[in-house]
């Protein structure tokens, strides 16, 4: 007979990464996206025995992800009475693999600390919506099914969702702030 702990460990393989990006797109910070998919995935080794088909993992782990992701959003009055502190810069280079990667440039590293600016001023639906689709190539679908809503409704929070990031980078690039009536 299988472990719990092996059985998650051959579950979680194939995802790790994906899920684990998932988490971080939802969050203002690669830390507070590390923090929350390794919270997932302890709330999902506690709860393993209750996933009686392994072929639903998928859906039952990223639900886990966006369930404890909207527990942090409601929760996010009281840490704002408790401030935590980053230094600046360490977060935009670790984003984007590090200024050793391949890839780094200064400004990809803007690019990408613009684009966590955007997604930090969505709702947490619709952020959750757009990185699954844009970023992690989940299906309409598949959203639908995951955040219990239909596809139409996934359709239309992605479509509000780019909206609102779009008005976010229009505003950010003129340097004023984005007006209220347009993040509504």
């Amino acid at each position: 007979m299988e472990s719990r702990s092996d059985r998650l460990r051959r579950l979680l393989a194939p995802l790790h990464d994906g899920a684990r990006s998932f988490a971080r797109g939802l969050c203002k910070s690669r830390s507070d996206g590390d923090d929350l998919f390794q919270e997932a995935v302890l709330r999902a080794f506690d709860n393993l025995d209750a996933l009686r088909d392994d072929g639903a993992f998928r859906i039952w782990l990223y639900r886990i992800v966006v369930s404890v992701h909207r527990n942090r959003c409601r929760s996010a009055f009281w840490r704002r009475l408790v401030p935590f502190g980053e230094r600046a810069g360490d977060d935009d280079v670790a984003a984007t693999g590090g200024y050793r990667a391949s890839g780094w440039t200064p400004e990809a590293a803007e690019a990408a600390r613009r684009a966590r600016a955007a997604l930090a001023r969505l709702p947490a639906v619709q952020r959750e919506a757009i990185v699954l689709f844009e970023i992690e190539g989940w299906r309409v679908e598949d959203i639908a099914v995951l955040q219990g809503v239909s596809a139409s409704a996934i359709k239309s929070r992605l479509a509000r969702g780019r909206e609102r990031m779009r008005a976010h980078y229009e505003h950010d690039a003129a340097g004023t702030p984005v007006p209220a009536e347009e993040i509504t």
